[in-house]
């Protein structure tokens, strides 16, 4: 079977990944849902909180991670940068100078040949983590997208995907709400479209 990339990803009700420094301090951690993605998506947790909340190191769903320069130094300022052990790691920057890591690739050209290239392997899915920007650039190749939307607007901040135009239509797959308010919803494209 073809791998998929997967826009997997925490947002806001008003569609924002991030306040405009980056932060995310307005997301759930804690609830029934938390449980949920521990069990389905368990190397989707950072390896650091991985070993803290005895969460297994399996990968279940992926085998590799995609990130933008922005999303990567979330960690990194916390000096952490393996961020995603055991899976295959890339940063599509054309701004960092090099990888701190010798497990994080750093791929500089265009982020859509590095997918193609990818897809084009065998293996478990792709993770695209974020950010807006890399989003925006793979928006072709996105087979699906799975949001964490909670309860909360903040007004302004990083959107899910930066420099997009065009419609691409979805179709709900599956979702979830749980009682505090989160929402579990899984897209795939539908083939068609406009592209603006």
């Amino acid at each position: 079977m073809r791998r998929k990339l997967v826009y997997y990803v925490a947002c806001t009700v008003d569609a924002f990944i991030a306040r405009e420094d980056g932060s995310f301090d307005w997301a759930l951690r804690e609830g029934e849902h938390f449980r949920d993605l521990i069990a389905r998506f368990p190397e989707t947790f950072p390896s650091h909180l991985r070993t803290m909340l005895g969460i297994p190191t399996n990968a279940r769903r992926f085998d590799t991670v995609l990130m933008g320069r922005r999303t990567y130094e979330v960690g990194l300022r916390e000096g952490i940068t393996s961020p995603y052990h055991p899976l295959r790691q890339f940063v599509v920057s054309r701004t960092l100078p090099e990888s701190p890591d010798p497990g994080v690739a750093l791929h500089t050209v265009s982020p859509l040949d590095l997918v193609r290239s990818l897809k084009a392997e065998r293996g478990k899915d792709i993770w695209l983590c974020g950010g807006s920007e890399l989003a925006g650039a793979l928006l072709t190749e996105i087979d699906e997208l799975i949001l964490k939307i909670n309860p909360v607007w903040i007004g302004a901040g990083i959107p899910l995907f930066r420099g997009v135009s065009g419609a691409f239509p979805a179709a709900l797959i599956e979702h979830q709400v749980y009682p505090n308010g989160f929402v579990f919803a899984r897209y795939e494209r539908v083939d068609g479209g406009t592209h603006g």
